[in-house]
């Protein structure tokens, strides 16, 4: 350290105290302290289900202040949105016995059909309308008229946690989000950059590169959403760093564009000298044409490495960028539909298995049942979210046991409840800073089991029937969902990719067969690479997942080029001669490389300085169609 250096320039993230650092434990402190305060206040306010409010801190609690704030909106939404439906169907359906169950189970399949068509919190949103009706209606099949105060009593609930969650990240300064995602972009930004000079000098881009670039550009999408709610000047960030994630697209496709011109061009340039002074004028010309055009794209992907670089300096200084893009999300409704029937199916079935089975209480079971369907539906792996919630309920039992008979055992006083809770919640917590979406979700679970399982209440029961009931329902809950699944498998990883390459031939075609003038192409480019980094998140080490993942990464490129041209159409000045424009839309219906170069040629002949960039960009778009190592039209048998 140099001498003039001060404590508090000491980056935090090298202080570490029993493995972890100080923002970790930071994070860990705050969730405790907020769990207790919701707590504490529910107590004082007598209300009739005060876990609800400390469930709220165990789920929304984040190590940044924009995360929470941006799930809590969602939280009280679906809140809202499940307890009308839980009125709505108790009130219509409670004395109709099997038309109750069928009308619960289609809610389950639409809400999960929903989930599979957002991502973020949007899915969470979605989840938690299926939890809170499992909660509210589910649980209170022999007592519906509970349901509406039951319902008012688990919103206020909810509320509490919110407000006293975001009380402690006020006071003890919870750190932002935006500094991470800035560097997270700022070194996406110089990855590509580096791709695009190697692309200069000639290097070929890998197929896997591209798609790994794709999967980190566009997963940040989700949490970008969070910065809107994290300071005044959120929305500002949030909107830089959407046109940044975006710019990084195109700046990528582009250096990916410009290595394909370069083995394009390579063996005209590696020709013998004295073949070149036999080429005659026209042939000279095309050739200087394709140099020029590769210059252009070039240039291009320079110019777009400067936006990205502005837009992360709008970013970190919380100004509105220069040309603030979408950052659309591709949804695959095949998918989502698959996944609510199912959904439909596997609570269907349990439910027949514990009406069947006539055991008492077995609507516990059965809400259960929903609420873990609801949260499997959150994971692109179903089946596994499945097999962890097979460990993580028991372990979640285990827990809550420990802590209601070992080390609360019969406790009534609240200083010593919150001292009781405080290893419950500190260790799940610190496990969470920890970089590893498996190990997140599974200490998040077992944060959450433990406390539903406990069930804190003023004054506590300690009953070791009601938690041995209510711990036997659970385990029976995981069980059921699995053996359903077993059943009925979820649509499998490798079912989704063959579905979304589906749709992205699809998506070409209709690109190919209609022409669409788009000034700002950069939008639909980013909808097609979030497509691609769904299917990289998908693909595993299978040699076929890899094919999937590659020709889509192929249609992406052809996508690109009809989209270039396309805009170089819409570029032309009105006066243009009718045949070269009638020329050019033919070649683009038929996606034929050769016919759009030889249009951009003779737009090159013209005398008129508009035509240069589009005559570039058709020249740049004809070579890539030429080119193209997998053919389009092929695949598409």
């Amino acid at each position: 350290m140099q001498s003039g250096a001060t404590p508090s320039l000491i980056d935090q993230r090298l202080i570490t105290f029993v493995g972890f650092p100080v923002q970790a434990w930071s994070f860990a402190g705050r969730t405790w302290l907020s769990l207790i305060l919701a707590l504490f206040v529910a107590f004082w306010l007598e209300l009739e289900s005060p876990a609800s409010a400390a469930l709220t801190v165990a789920s929304l609690s984040f190590p940044s202040r924009g995360q929470g704030l941006e799930k809590a909106f969602y939280r009280v939404i679906a809140t809202i949105i499940g307890v009308i439906a839980s009125i709505v169907i108790t009130a219509l359906f409670s004395q109709t016995g099997w038309l109750l169950l069928f009308v619960l189970a289609t809610w389950v399949g639409l809400c999960v059909y929903m989930a599979s068509l957002f991502d973020g919190f949007r899915t969470y949103a979605a989840v938690l309308c299926i939890i809170t009706v499992c909660l509210i209606a589910v649980e209170q099949l022999d007592t519906p008229q509970n349901v509406f105060i039951l319902g008012l009593q688990r919103g206020a609930a909810i509320v509490i946690g919110i407000l006293s969650l975001s009380l402690i990240n006020a006071v003890f300064s919870a750190p932002n989000y935006y500094p991470v995602i800035a560097d997270r972009l700022e070194n996406l930004r110089r990855d590509i950059a580096e791709l695009t000079k190697r692309s200069i000098a000639g290097d070929s881009i890998a197929l896997e590169t591209v798609g790994a670039l794709l999967h980190r550009i566009t997963a940040l999408r989700p949490e970008i959403t969070t910065l809107s709610t994290e300071t005044s000047v959120g929305r500002n960030r949030s909107a830089a760093a959407r046109t940044t994630m975006v710019d990084l697209i195109f700046e990528l496709a582009a250096a990916r564009t410009v290595a394909s011109l370069r083995a394009a061009v390579q063996p005209l340039l590696s020709d013998d000298p004295a073949s070149h002074a036999d080429r005659n004028a026209t042939e000279k010309r095309f050739f200087n044409l394709k140099m020029r055009a590769m210059n252009w794209m070039v240039s291009e992907a320079w110019r777009r490495d400067c936006s990205v670089s502005a837009s992360i300096r709008a970013l970190r200084q919380g100004m509105l960028p220069l040309n603030s893009r979408r950052a659309p999300f591709y949804r695959s409704h095949r998918i989502a539909l698959e996944n609510g029937l199912r959904a439909f199916v596997y609570f269907g079935l349990a439910a027949l298995v514990l009406v069947i089975a006539g055991w008492p209480a077995t609507n516990v079971s059965l809400a259960f049942v929903g609420i873990l369907i609801g949260l499997s539906a959150m994971s692109s792996d179903q089946s596994a979210a499945s097999m962890l919630a097979l460990f993580a309920v028991p372990f979640g039992c285990l827990l809550a046991g420990i802590l209601e008979f070992v080390v609360l055992n019969g406790v009534t006083a609240y200083p010593l409840l919150a001292i009781g809770f405080l290893p419950f919640v500190i260790f799940p917590a610190l496990l969470m800073t920890i970089p590893s979406p498996g190990l997140i979700s599974f200490a998040r679970s077992n944060l959450v089991f433990t406390v539903a399982i406990f069930s804190p209440s003023n004054p506590q029961s300690y009953d070791p029937q009601s938690f041995l009931y209510a711990s036997l329902f659970l385990c029976v809950a995981a069980f059921l969902l699995f053996a359903c699944q077993q059943l009925l498998p979820p649509l499998s990883r490798s079912a989704k990719l063959r579905l979304l390459l589906a749709e992205a031939r699809k998506d070409l075609m209709e690109i190919a067969a209609r022409p669409r003038y788009n000034r700002t192409r950069e939008e639909p480019m980013f909808l097609d690479a979030v497509r691609i980094g769904q299917m990289v998140g998908l693909a595993g080490e299978a040699s076929t997942d890899r094919e999937h993942v590659d020709q889509a990464i192929a249609y992406f490129d052809r996508a690109s080029a009809l989209r270039l041209a396309y805009t170089a159409l819409e570029i032309l000045p009105p006066n243009m001669p009718e045949h070269l424009r009638n020329q050019a839309m033919s070649a683009l219906t038929e996606a034929n490389g050769l016919s759009l170069q030889i249009v951009a040629y003779e737009l090159s002949q013209i005398d008129d300085v508009s035509t240069g960039d589009a005559a570039a960009a058709l020249m740049v778009a004809g070579m890539i169609l030429e080119h193209e190592l997998i053919s389009y039209e092929d695949n598409g048998q």
